[in-house]
């Protein structure tokens, strides 16, 4: 995450515990109101009347949630290609520097070169080549000293 998401996170966040803190204020206040009403009639509880939460507590809820859904989809990594010949081309290409996080530093899963190990494996075995000089082999006499290497 670059610095502006991670502010931009926490303001959010400071947003919402507000909200939060707002409700929970309200509702303690409208208990209160509500324990005063019915000790004051004589009549019994009062009709409880359902309060809704004010509307400024609500629109600052949904701007804060807002907010942070907003900061962490700007702070995501970008995706890294599904197909392995474009991400391996991307390694090649741009080395360690096509790999670095928002802090500039190198991802922890950055192998380098994915095709290190097919370039450097030895090469295939050819069966027809390797018939034939045993067909000649056999031919010259069959000698167990002068038997072709593999």
């Amino acid at each position: 995450m670059t610095w502006l998401s991670k502010s931009i996170t926490s303001l959010g966040f400071l947003f919402l515990a507000h909200a939060c803190y707002s409700a929970h204020e309200h509702s303690a206040l409208h208990s209160t109101s509500t324990a005063t009403l019915s000790s004051l009639t004589s009549h019994g509880p009062a009709a409880s009347a359902v309060a809704s939460l004010p509307i400024d507590i609500s629109i600052e809820t949904v701007v804060a949630i807002f907010t942070i859904c907003l900061a962490l989809v700007l702070g995501t990594p970008e995706l890294r290609p599904i197909q392995w010949r474009v991400w391996a081309g991307k390694i090649e290409r741009e080395g360690e520097k096509g790999f670095m996080n928002g802090d500039g530093e190198v991802e922890k899963d950055y192998v380098g070169n994915p095709f290190k190990v097919l370039e450097s494996r030895p090469g295939f075995v050819d069966i027809r080549k390797q018939r034939k000089e045993f067909a000649e082999w056999v031919r010259e006499g069959g000698d167990l000293a002068t038997a072709p290497k593999s």
